[in-house]
């Protein structure tokens, strides 16, 4: 059954519900001409504010419930599509091809949402990152629709 259908029934079901609780009320539902179509033709789409840039203070009380929850920071180096019949073969030593050029930035994700990018560093022989494009609110938010 299509979602037109299902639709349609669901509508038709709506306006008997309306009829029956008229007529528990006592009210009389043949005076009532309940057209669902009319009803969605006169819906209007409403426009929402986009959100401003402006921060919350890390000390306000909203946020110290989510301060500590714990998130996973990565950096994507880049990334290639290959056949499973591909990557069955790789073996060590194997080369597999990215779709970055050297030298550009990195991808530095939270739970999977690019938040910015950067270039690696060592610092006491352990790799960082240094953060060279931080990415909005707004933009992240963008992406996300």
């Amino acid at each position: 059954m299509s979602d037109e259908t299902d639709n349609a029934e669901d509508q038709e079901s709506m306006a008997d519900d309306w009829a029956a609780a008229m007529e528990e009320q006592g009210g009389d539902s043949a005076g009532i001409d309940v057209d669902i179509d009319d009803i969605n033709a006169q819906a209007q789409p409403v426009e929402l504010d986009e959100l401003n840039d402006e921060a919350i203070p890390l000390g306000d009380p909203k946020l110290d419930l989510i301060l500590d929850i714990p998130v996973t920071i990565s950096m994507e180096v880049g990334s290639t599509e290959i056949a499973i019949r591909n990557l069955l073969q790789l073996s060590q030593g194997s080369v597999v091809e990215l779709d970055r050029v050297a030298g550009e930035p990195l991808d530095v994700k939270v739970n999977g949402t690019l938040i910015a990018h950067g270039e690696v560093v060592v610092v006491n022989d352990k790799y960082g990152i240094r953060l060279t494009d931080v990415i909005s609110p707004q933009e992240r938010i963008k992406r996300i629709r």
